[in-house]
């Protein structure tokens, strides 16, 4: 069996996804054989494994810092919240049900046999295994039938190094509060505190760690600065902190619906520094936009009504007359059609009408259709034509089927690529592939031609694909971590070494 370490938090956002994605990669480069691990994420960021399966995007992403494919195991519980009360419940890479959170609350303990056995046999194939908790293992309220942090800790008899965000204030107070609020056998699984995010210098921090190791006896292992790591993240609120606009950059919009998902498709154009990718919730953000992209959704009937009651629903149809490129992804996509249909059964059916700049309707059924793609873009017309014959990797994850309708209308102009993959009218362009941008050339040669249209220069220089700009930020990660942090101390908590020492 594996060794196992587990990386909590004192709250969600601490950078316990990027802390277990680094020490993946450092144990990696060390000769381990090892794999990620969270039993319970909530996201509506998502990937899917080579089976078809699907689990959260951060756990795809530490599997690639591994060098893994992912695996429904490194996941086994991932919940999508698809409103302010509810969300859907995929155990084992498929969906089990919608719940609310009282629902939920009370089914979950039914859920930690699927997750022991995610585990032992995920730690029966590696060296070993980092564990991600989620949000704070002391949510006190939350403790009964716990897996998500201390009771999978005790599943993998796991030490625990909690991570702190300084950057956001009162991190001693963060660590030792959540050490008080524990149970004794649950707060000496704390073998170590890492704080996250600190800007400045560290001797200023000295007192305070003195202070915060003789009042809980537990050590600070390591103090990592605030890191730009353009890595995939899973929570929305990481959108709260993206770039700031630029004079001579190419800009890009990006609608900021309110269960947007997926976000992670725009990671590639948003490292560039040519490019200014801005989240958009005013419509007067959208006429300086050079390019305008509706994501993906978890709610495409909420966020479609939702768009309809805003200012941004014309200011998109008057974006689309201007002959600017307009692109929709999955959820985003079906919003472009006509109409958006969902049946119930032995109810009345829901039915909203959509944007109507592409002349296809959508039906969401109950079946979600998960699935990688690999292919060559036939020939595009209008803008897309840049892209005629690139090679795009991607993959589908939605809950409904969208074709061509039958009214005639413009229907001549419309083309039709990947099978049923994606629609395009002139300069509006539907797919449901995520990942669109993430090929080598992909995204240089659609800021290139954006740029050319401004008279601008375009870099020249990132034109690698998202896989290959990822493996250099883990190693930049890795290096920055072994830097900061303190190794030995951390092998020690592990039980084993890099020469073989236990």
């Amino acid at each position: 069996m594996a060794y196992p370490i587990m990386i909590q938090g004192t709250m969600s956002g601490a950078g316990k996804s990027l802390l277990t994605a680094g020490l993946c990669r450092i144990f990696k480069q060390d000769g381990f054989s090892v794999a990620p691990f969270k039993s319970q994420n909530m996201a509506l960021n998502s990937a899917v494994t080579k089976e078809g399966l699907e689990i959260g995007r951060a756990q795809a992403m530490q599997a690639e810092a591994c060098g893994l494919e992912a695996s429904v195991l490194m996941n086994p519980v991932l919940l999508k919240p698809n409103g302010d009360t509810r969300s859907q419940v995929i155990v084992n890479g498929e969906v089990y049900a919608d719940m609310n959170a009282v629902e939920y609350y009370a089914f979950k303990k039914n859920l930690i046999p699927a997750v022991k056995k995610s585990y032992q046999e995920l730690s029966s194939l590696y060296d070993v295994v980092v564990i991600e908790g989620a949000g704070s293992p002391a949510e006190i309220n939350l403790r009964e039938n716990d897996f998500a942090n201390m009771g999978m800790a005790c599943i993998a008899d796991s030490p625990v190094l909690l991570v702190g965000d300084i950057d956001r204030g009162g991190v001693f107070a963060q660590f030792v509060g959540t050490a008080e609020l524990l149970e004794k056998e649950e707060r000496n699984r704390i073998k170590s505190f890492v704080i996250n995010k600190f800007r400045g210098d560290v001797s200023i921090l000295e007192p305070g760690i003195k202070m915060l190791e003789d009042k809980t006896g537990i050590d600070v292992c390591g103090v990592v600065p605030y890191l730009k790591i353009n890595l995939d993240d899973e929570d929305s609120l990481s959108l709260d902190k993206k770039n700031t606009c630029a004079s001579g950059k190419v800009n890009i919009g990006v609608i900021r619906l309110p269960h947007i998902s997926n976000f992670t498709d725009f990671s590639n154009l948003e490292q560039r520094g040519d490019v200014f990718l801005h989240y958009i919730s005013s419509p007067k953000e959208i006429e300086a936009c050079d390019l305008l992209i509706i994501p993906g959704t978890k709610n495409t009937l909420g966020d479609l009504l939702w768009l309809k009651e805003s200012p941004l629903f014309q200011e998109i149809k008057n974006f689309a007359k201007t002959g600017k490129p307009l692109l929709g992804i999955c959820g985003g996509f079906q919003m472009l059609g006509n109409k958006v249909e969902e049946p119930a059964c032995g109810k009345t059916s829901s039915c909203v009408e959509g944007l109507k700049l592409l002349p296809v309707n959508t039906v969401i059924a109950e079946n979600k259709i998960r699935k990688n793609l690999s292919f060559t873009l036939e020939s595009c017309q209008g803008f897309f034509s840049c892209l005629s014959g690139m090679h795009i990797s991607g993959y589908e994850i939605h809950m409904g089927k969208t074709e061509l309708s039958c009214d005639g209308s413009f229907r001549s102009e419309c083309l039709c690529f990947t099978g049923k993959s994606g629609f395009q009218c002139g300069n509006i362009y539907g797919t449901y592939v995520h990942g669109f941008f993430d090929e080598e050339g992909v995204a240089q040669k659609v800021v290139q031609v954006l740029a050319e249209k401004k008279g601008l220069s375009c870099s020249e220089t990132k034109n690698a694909s998202w896989k290959a700009t990822k493996d250099l930020q883990f190693d930049f990660l890795a290096e920055q971590l072994r830097l900061h942090l303190n190794m030995e101390r951390i092998y020690n908590i592990l039980g084993v070494h890099p020469n073989g020492n236990n």
